[in-house]
């Protein structure tokens, strides 16, 4: 009987049992890294396909990029073609996969910690593992913690109605979106314009409240536009609500809608796998990499090379025709940047300050491939008020458009400077970032740690800290922990 259940170590294990552990879609590109560098049954190949991979992490590694949703989607030739970029690198095409996939979403620590930070006008919410934090400005009640709070000067925990994992997290100006693990979203803030999905009031909703028409459709994402809220379902459908003034909803018209209706047309295009919500437009990125369009057409932001208000989605031709695959946008007030299969980036839209990144302020109509940034791997994009932050694979930040307050966090540029081109940032260059997110004058990044850092205006507490009026350099938040009614943390460590 002793025997039965005596102790063996990993090396007892069949090679084909170690291969199943390392493949089940738990461990990250950087832990099987760290397990073909610290042990040698990880580093040999075992038989097992040994003149095509070089040992079983290799294997592993080739088996979870085959079976990711990105890198499935991708044709033949595209596939090879981001191969190719990664250096022929399983492991490398894995942390692309995997860091595109979180950037719209949580991402991972090094401690095992699951963040995703988002930033509003003047504030900031923090999701870190199944707590939401939130501080600055509670315009309209955007905070969530409720009608006699204006302000909230630290991050402090939002409560909602009973316990629940929230998995990702929007704000707007004045509104806020969550999504929970059972696929529930709630929202709070201003529903004049019925943007939080409720139809029975028309004020402000200061706690987080369960969207009740989407009660049994599953949601995976939300983005929250000005007046107007998207949501995207498990299924990679698409509901809209709110204000529908320039066609926003994509309903074909410009009636508002009191709770969340889906647009019909995707039914025809297939999933839905990304969303983006602008100021009063909206991106859907399709699972076949095709990027479509609707709502204002202003300064250029649907790219399509015109002006028009589009109702109806419409797909970027400029990217059909060019057989790219995009796989993450990001809309901003009056540019949006687009992320594509090979890690390359293009922006459009109104280039004022140097916002677009190509070295001028010439307003682009359709989408532009910034060429300075074709040597690197990029993995996350983010615009907002005129100025763009691209995130590459080793972590660093490269950042154009107008300093605004410092919001650009280059510690030797003037608060109103432009930087017309990509510019690394010296001052997180020690500091490998996960996520960056930044407001109308305020930025925030996530580090691989789990590490906060905020620069730009802080008149509103909107970085959390209650001295500063601004941060002209990257600066630590912390957040306290907190301890609920049962004696639970649901604070960071």
């Amino acid at each position: 009987m002793g025997d039965r259940f005596r102790s063996i170590s990993i090396e007892d294990l069949p090679s084909h049992l170690i291969l199943e552990i390392l493949s089940c879609g738990r461990l990250s590109s950087v832990d099987l890294v760290f397990l073909e560098l610290t042990c040698r049954t990880f580093g040999g190949s075992h038989g097992l396909h040994p003149s095509k991979f070089r040992s079983l992490v290799e294997l592993a590694a080739f088996q979870l990029c085959s079976s990711h949703p990105i890198y499935s989607s991708m044709s033949t030739k595209l596939k090879k073609e981001i191969f190719d970029r990664c250096g022929g690198n399983w492991k490398r095409l894995l942390r692309f996969l995997q860091s595109v996939e979180q950037s719209s979403n949580m991402v991972e620590t090094s401690s095992g910690n699951q963040m995703q930070v988002t930033t509003g006008k003047y504030h900031t919410l923090l999701l870190h593992d199944s707590s939401v934090y939130s501080c600055g400005s509670s315009l309209s009640g955007v905070l969530g913690h409720g009608a006699e709070t204006t302000q909230c000067v630290a991050f402090t925990p939002i409560s909602f109605p009973y316990a629940t994992h929230v998995l990702q997290v929007s704000a707007s100006h004045y509104h806020a979106a969550f999504v929970t693990r059972s696929g529930e979203v709630f929202t709070c803030g201003d529903n004049s314009s019925y943007c939080c999905g409720h139809r029975d009031t028309a004020r402000p909703i200061f706690r987080p409240r369960l969207v009740e028409a989407l009660k049994e459709v599953p949601c995976k994402q939300v983005a929250a536009g000005l007046n107007f809220t998207v949501f995207l379902t498990r299924d990679g459908h698409v509901y809209t609500c709110g204000s529908n003034t320039c066609g926003q909803l994509g309903h074909g018209d410009a009636l508002e809608r009191w709770t969340p209706k889906m647009i019909e047309q995707f039914e025809a295009v297939g999933p839905v796998v990304q969303i983006a919500a602008g100021p009063s437009y909206v991106f859907a990125v399709v699972e076949n990499g095709a990027l479509y369009s609707f709502g204002s057409g202003s300064n250029f932001c649907l790219g399509h090379g015109e002006q028009h208000k589009e109702s109806n989605p419409r797909q970027i031709q400029y990217f059909r025709r060019r057989d790219i695959h995009v796989v993450h946008v990001s809309a901003g007030d009056e540019h949006a940047v687009a992320l594509d299969s090979n890690g390359l980036v293009y922006t459009w839209g109104k280039g004022y300050c140097g916002a677009l990144g190509h070295g001028d302020e010439i307003d682009k109509t359709t989408p532009e491939l910034v060429e300075s940034l074709k040597g690197h791997l990029t993995v996350q994009v983010c615009a907002r008020k005129r100025k763009t932050f691209v995130l590459e694979e080793h972590g660093c930040v490269y950042g154009f458009g107008w300093m605004g307050f410092g919001s650009l966090g280059f510690t030797d540029r003037e608060p109103s400077d432009k930087v017309m081109r990509p510019t690394i940032l010296d001052s997180l260059r020690t500091h490998h970032i996960s996520q960056i997110s930044t407001g109308l004058y305020h930025t925030v990044a996530i580090t691989s740690k789990g590490r906060l850092f905020g620069f730009g205006d802080n008149e509103r507490a909107q970085l959390g800290h209650d001295m500063l009026r601004t941060c002209l350099e990257p600066t630590e938040i912390f957040v306290q922990q907190t301890v609920d009614e049962t004696g639970c943390s649901s604070g960071m460590e």
